[in-house]
């Protein structure tokens, strides 16, 4: 898909991803693309649904699942990534329907990876951006992904970044300095609920380190 969203369309996921999460919850069953699915969101994209609980100021990760590549239609994509953000993260227990009353709901659009060709394993630090790229980690089997909006949120820099994607993929945090080691770039459309259930915005990230 072309990589660009309005905000209602950005808007109509975030609130189909809530949708898909309470009628789940009801029902034990998922619902189907609404036939008023806009057709760009009906192109097949990567996406992530990230759910947070609300305490006071303060907002904690309540579950984070998503596809990393395009193989779905990003509608379908979001409807599964938003159930499985809220029963099927194996961080956290389900959600249960009187939580979604003190949650917000964020979305991440993808675009396609992009994979880092560098000589040096060192210069993966000059490829990265802050505020702009999520990073996939990737070496034999194990594979961690963060988004572009967690190095701001957590206030690191780009080693800080590889790093903790590395211990994300279950390796050491020096692992990203390997040969053989793959690091992949991407970026994303995020939009989220400034309340619960409340008015959809787009998340502008800040300039990291």
């Amino acid at each position: 898909m072309t990589f660009r969203l309005s905000l209602d369309k950005g808007s109509f996921l975030v609130r189909l991803s809530r949708e898909a999460i309470g009628h789940f919850l009801d029902t034990s069953e998922k619902i189907e693309p609404p036939k008023e699915t806009p057709k760009e969101l009906r192109e097949k994209s990567g996406v992530f649904v990230t759910i947070n609980s609300i305490r006071g100021e303060a907002r904690e990760l309540r579950g984070c699942i998503g596809y990393p590549y395009p193989t779905s239609p990003l509608v379908e994509a979001t409807i599964d990534s938003a159930i499985n953000a809220a029963v099927g993260d194996p961080r956290f227990p389900p959600l249960n329907k009187k939580e979604l009353d003190s949650v917000v709901i964020e979305v991440s659009v993808l675009t396609p990876l992009e994979l880092n060709k560098v000589g040096d394993p060192r210069d993966h630090i000059s490829k990265i951006t802050i505020g702009k790229d999520g990073l996939v980690v990737e070496r034999g089997w194990c594979k961690g992904l963060l988004l572009p909006q967690v190095p701001v949120e957590m206030d690191w820099d780009k080693e800080d970044f590889l790093s903790n994607c590395c211990l994300k993929a279950g390796l050491s945090p020096d692992s990203w300095l390997l040969d053989g080691t793959k690091v992949y770039r991407f970026q994303a459309i995020i939009f989220k609920e400034t309340s619960p259930n409340g008015e959809v915005r787009l998340v502008e990230l800040g300039a990291g380190k």
